[in-house]
C-alpha cells in the first residue's frame, strides 16, 4: 500500500499596508513553520523573504495606487516545505531587469536589495506574467 502525502490546500490572505496586520501575519506563519519542526535560522529565512515580498508588493507594486488597495497573501506550510505567493494590484514589472545590487556599478542604487536576497533565502521564486505576483517555495533543509 502506498501513501501520498498531501501539502495542504494555501490559506489565502488579504492584507491592508497596516504594519501591525502584516506582523501578526508573519508571527502566525512562523508559528505553524515552528509547530513543523522548522529550525531557527529557517524561519529567520522564511520572514525575511515573506517581509521583504509584502513590502515590495505595497512600495513598488502599489506605488502610483491608492493606499487603501490590499495585496493578497497565499501560504501553505507541512513539514517539508513552505510555499508563500504576495499578489499585488498593481501594473507588474520584469524581474529579469532588476539588476545585481552586489555588482560594483550598482552598489549605490537602493533597489533590488529585496528581489537579491528573496532569491537567495527561497528554494524556488517564480513571478506570473504580468509580473504582479511573486511565488515563493522554502523546502526544509
Amino acid at each position: 500500500m502506498t501513501t501520498h502525502r498531501t501539502t495542504p490546500a494555501p490559506i489565502r490572505v488579504t492584507l491592508h499596508n497596516q504594519r501591525p496586520l502584516i506582523d501578526r501575519l508573519e508571527e502566525t506563519v512562523l508559528a505553524e513553520c515552528e509547530q513543523q519542526g522548522y529550525t531557527k535560522a529557517s524561519r529567520f529565512a522564511i520572514r525575511l523573504a515573506l517581509d521583504e515580498a509584502i513590502t515590495n508588493g505595497f512600495s513598488h507594486g502599489h506605488e502610483h495606487l491608492p493606499s487603501s488597495l490590499p495585496i493578497y497573501v497565499e501560504y501553505a506550510i507541512d513539514d517539508k516545505q513552505c510555499f508563500f505567493a504576495v499578489e499585488d494590484q498593481g501594473p507588474g514589472f520584469d524581474p529579469s531587469t532588476v539588476k545585481d545590487p552586489t555588482l560594483d556599478e550598482n552598489l549605490e542604487q537602493m533597489s533590488g536589495r529585496g528581489v537579491i536576497l528573496i532569491r537567495a533565502y527561497m528554494s524556488s521564486v517564480t513571478h506570473n506574467a504580468k509580473g504582479n505576483r511573486i511565488e515563493m517555495i522554502y523546502k526544509r533543509p
